[in-house]
């Protein structure tokens, strides 16, 4: 079996699973947050429904986070209230869900984590089974702690050889958006391997399994090593097993990808599998661009962008919006000296949250506007008005392009 079927088999109590089967699966954690949660809360108390176990269902006010309008404050009120009620845990402005739920331990390999956000995949990068539901479907597993799945067919994508200079995990995500393209990957399992995969930080990692949705598929994931055994530590005391795919698991289709020859890449607008080498956009003019969201906003992203954005500044006609995935991304940026190394650049430092990303929030695009992003989605009307136009890219990408005003191959500022 692959690491998905072995996950999905243990968590539906059987000895093996087969892709098309449909299994019961017990879940280990289910989250929502304001944006989606609020749409159950009501008729859950209205059936007098409980929840199945306190300390495995979890809260978050991540979207919209301080609210800029009274709907969005609203809505992280009755986030509150309902994990008061309930007694859960709620983390209220800590912080984007995707990377709290790694940070807090809630995530572990072998796991299955699920939540109100199609994004959740981002947790395979620790070697869990991770997928996003609707409201409804998880109001379910709110109340049983379990749902029905089927399991999924599964791609496998071997990245040999190491990414070079200014190539990020980012760039993989975006060239495997290009070989599958918007709906390549529907209702599969993404697994991802390689010496290319095996050297990418866990950020990285995290990069990847992110943008496996964006492709339809069902999860992405990646074999959990000692680099995540590093990140769990201290983080978590319970057990939990590392699972890895059998030598002779079957795979509908296998991808096979040279590491070391993938350029920085970026996504034109449209769609995130319009993805071309830098090389083909280089020049273009922008005035907006955000660092941060669920997929790139943690230390090593901020690293990158810091080695590029030191001693230089930010174009005139650009605003450099920089948001962190969570409080603790933000205290280390600050006592590392990132922080400053952005102010001094003229860059917008803001509270962790999901900012413009979804289009909900502040920093949104305007009429016939013209953003560079490290975010998942650039399709029309994702971050404002419907004609501004979404370049997305790396955080070496969009930091080297600050700089210079226009697109620019991030290897020219290393």
């Amino acid at each position: 079996m692959t690491i998905t079927e072995k996950i999905m088999a243990r968590a539906a109590g059987l000895s093996s699973v087969t892709p098309g089967e449909i299994v019961d699966v017990q879940v280990d954690r289910v989250f929502s947050h304001e944006k989606l949660g609020p749409l159950f809360f009501d008729k859950f108390r209205e059936l007098g429904l409980t929840v199945w176990d306190k300390e495995r269902a979890i809260l978050f006010a991540d979207h919209g986070n301080p609210p800029s309008k009274a709907s969005d404050a609203d809505l992280i009120v009755k986030t509150g209230k309902f994990a008061e009620d309930y007694e859960l845990p709620f983390y209220n402005g800590e912080g984007i869900c995707h990377q709290l739920m790694p940070e807090k331990g809630y995530v572990l390999p072998g796991t299955v984590v699920v939540g109100t956000d199609s994004h959740t995949t981002t947790y395979g990068a620790l070697g869990a089974f991770s997928t996003g539901f609707g409201s409804t479907e998880t109001a379910w597993i709110f109340n049983k702690g379990k749902i029905w799945m089927k399991v999924p067919h599964t791609l496998l994508f071997k990245v040999s050889g190491k990414l070079g200079a200014g190539v990020m995990g980012k760039d993989l995500a975006l060239h495997i958006m290009k070989l599958l393209g918007p709906d390549g990957a529907n209702y599969r399992a993404i697994e991802y391997t390689g010496g290319a995969v095996k050297a990418l930080s866990l950020d990285g990692r995290m990069s990847v399994c992110n943008m496996a949705v964006e492709a339809g598929a069902k999860n992405g994931v990646i074999e959990a090593d000692g680099k995540v055994e590093a990140f769990l530590k201290g983080r978590t005391d319970q057990a939990y097993e590392m699972v890895k795919s059998d030598p002779d698991a079957v795979y509908e289709k296998v991808f096979e990808i040279d590491g070391d020859s993938l350029p920085p890449t970026v996504a034109l607008p449209g769609s995130s599998s319009n993805s071309a080498p830098v090389g083909e956009a280089v020049g273009t003019p922008f005035t907006r661009a955000l660092l941060g969201t669920c997929t790139n906003g943690r230390m090593e992203d901020f690293r990158v962008a810091a080695a590029i954005l030191k001693g230089r500044k930010v174009h005139s006609k650009v605003r450099l919006q920089v948001i962190p995935a969570s409080r603790g991304i933000f205290r280390q940026c600050i006592d590392e000296g990132l922080v400053q190394i952005f102010l001094d650049a003229g860059a917008i430092w803001c509270n962790p949250n999901c900012g413009p990303c979804a289009g909900g929030h502040y920093g949104l695009l305007g009429k016939d506007e013209v953003c560079v992003s490290t975010s998942n989605r650039n399709m029309p009307g994702r971050m404002g008005d419907s004609s501004a136009k979404i370049f997305l890219a790396s955080p070496a990408v969009v930091a080297a392009s600050a700089v210079n005003g226009k697109i620019t191959d991030p290897r020219d500022y290393l």
